[in-house]
């Protein structure tokens, strides 16, 4: 079969439908929505989708009579999926900075622990200083073992045993370990997004109806709060806008172009080896 004939049983693919799978994916990225993007590697559904939209923007026949409402459309979900990258990004370095505090806590409750086992001296004050950054059953705890008169009575292993358990906690800070791979997945998808479509996507000239109109209402506002510009002046004012208005699609694709699929891998692979360098690497999936 001919390059040609291949192309058009692919555009028998109608605007609606593409409209819809924009739509689908949207929702897909969407963090309200309920169902989201589990692992990008296993999701077919998501990938077809993409490659769907992927296919039509690349082989559409008449470029310059690329559908407004799809243009639109496939251009909002590249901006959708970016901004959602970026925001991934924030809350990884939020992940990163309290994982850093937990170690901290860890530390320090763990030192504490080692002066109220030894009843040092000073150590109720230890415990008092402490006393803002744990909560209430920690700090209670820590009395019970330095009360205690017998290391071997069940109340002062049930304490020991209690404060170890959440020294552990801090440490290994699992529940952030799993919100990171959640965010990896999400990220990987969000980077799909912008190399496949946003690629395909600049093959396609900005519908010119959508600029005109910018311009003109741009032109209009211009000429009513200039009463008195010159024909000069005004046609100066017009080129302004144009050249601004070609500014805007291009610091899209700039962001698209920083939020590459591998860029994001590294970015995310550097920080689960932070999170993973005080302890041993674990076994597992091996990836």
């Amino acid at each position: 079969m001919s390059k040609s004939g291949i192309v058009n049983v692919r555009m028998v693919i109608t605007e609606e439908k593409i409209l819809s799978n924009i739509d689908k994916v949207q929702k897909l990225i969407n963090p309200n929505s309920k169902k989201q993007i589990i692992q990008l590697e296993d999701d077919a559904y998501f990938k077809d989708l993409i490659e769907s939209i992927k296919t039509y923007l690349i082989e559409y026949p008449k470029k310059k009579n690329f559908p407004v409402s799809v243009y639109k459309a496939a251009y909002g979900l590249v901006e959708y999926a970016t901004n959602q990258f970026e925001e991934n990004t924030k809350k990884i370095e939020e992940l990163i900075r309290q994982r850093e505090k937990n170690i901290s806590l860890a530390a320090s409750l763990k030192s504490v622990l080692e002066a109220v086992e030894s009843k040092a001296d000073g150590w109720k004050d230890q415990v008092k200083n402490i006393s803002g950054d744990f909560s209430e059953d920690i700090i209670e705890t820590l009395g019970v073992i330095g009360r205690s008169k017998s290391n071997t009575s069940d109340n002062y292993k049930d304490a020991l045993k209690l404060i170890n358990a959440r020294i552990g906690n801090l440490e290994t800070n699992l529940h952030i370990e799993i919100d990171m791979e959640r965010i990896e997945d999400k990220s990987k998808a969000l980077s799909y997004i912008g190399i496949e479509v946003a690629d395909a996507l600049k093959l396609i000239p900005a519908p010119e109806e959508t600029v005109q109109t910018v311009v003109e209402e741009n032109v209009e506002e211009t000429v009513t709060e200039t009463t008195t510009a010159t024909p000069e002046e005004t046609a100066e004012n017009q080129k302004y806008i144009e050249e601004t208005r070609v500014d805007v699609k291009p610091s899209l694709w700039q962001r698209i172009k920083n939020s590459k699929v591998v860029r994001a891998i590294r970015y995310i692979m550097k920080i689960k080896v932070v999170i993973e360098m005080p302890n041993s690497l674990p076994e597992g999936r091996g990836e």
